[in-house]
């Protein structure tokens, strides 16, 4: 279905009309920003309530958004109401309930998300929603395929698939201690402050950090972190 599109409006077409067949009314496709993740990630189509994609970027809901930080752990697709349980004990709960709240009043009262990952991690995601639908496993699995399709399809069509397609594949295989050095160095701690942190000396962390740098065939610090950003494991 999805490779004989010729153009996305053929293709949303086709896609829109699975949704409407399973009482679906919204989606989304995104692909993740190379440097900055999901801070800056890009719509590549979609529908959604009217005036909901304003209300969610003037209000800054990207930084608590359950679903976009479930991203960044999650390997299979999940359902929102999954990911905002596990953010019930966040710090920003208070925020995660509002948007949620304005959501609910917009129509997005719940829905899903497929992750799809390449060979260097997290590329996008693919997300439904609407009102509250229960999919079965089969049916999971079946809108996993689909929305992998579409995602692939979209960027051929875009002409930014060859993009993906030619990223080197670098070493991320990480120890647990590179890997809780890597993430405080990403939230812009200093060498300082992490060694401070995990209770290690100033040396041991630039240690820790140069190991990292060597298996990114990093340029610097900040090139660490934008490859963290573009492999998902950071966000």
């Amino acid at each position: 279905m999805a490779q004989e599109a010729k153009n996305q409006t053929e293709l949303a077409a086709e896609f829109e009309a699975v949704l409407k067949n399973y009482g679906f009314s919204y989606y989304g496709i995104w692909m993740k920003s190379q440097t900055l993740g999901y801070l800056e990630s890009t719509v590549l189509w979609g529908r959604w309530p009217e005036g909901w994609q304003e209300t969610y970027a003037a209000k800054k809901f990207g930084l608590v958004d359950p679903t976009i930080r479930m991203l960044a752990v999650a390997q299979r697709p999940f359902r929102w109401r999954e990911a905002i349980s596990m953010f019930r004990s966040d710090p920003n709960r208070k925020r995660i309930q509002r948007m949620m709240q304005d959501a609910s009043r917009s129509g997005l009262n719940d829905g899903y998300t497929f992750p799809v990952h390449g060979r260097n991690g997290l590329l996008g995601h693919v997300s439904i929603g609407g009102q509250f639908i229960d999919l079965s496993p089969a049916e999971m699995t079946m809108f996993d395929a689909a929305a992998k399709k579409m995602f692939w399809r979209s960027l051929e069509l875009t002409g930014k698939a060859s993009h993906f397609e030619a990223i080197k594949s670098v070493e991320t295989t990480l120890t647990r201690r590179e890997t809780e050095v890597l993430h405080l160095l990403a939230e812009g701690m200093t060498s300082h402050e992490i060694a401070k942190a995990l209770s290690i000396s100033n040396h041991t962390v630039d240690w820790y950090i140069n190991a990292i740098q060597e298996k990114f065939e990093a340029s610097n610090r900040q090139h660490v972190v934008a490859i963290a950003f573009r492999l998902g494991l950071v966000s």
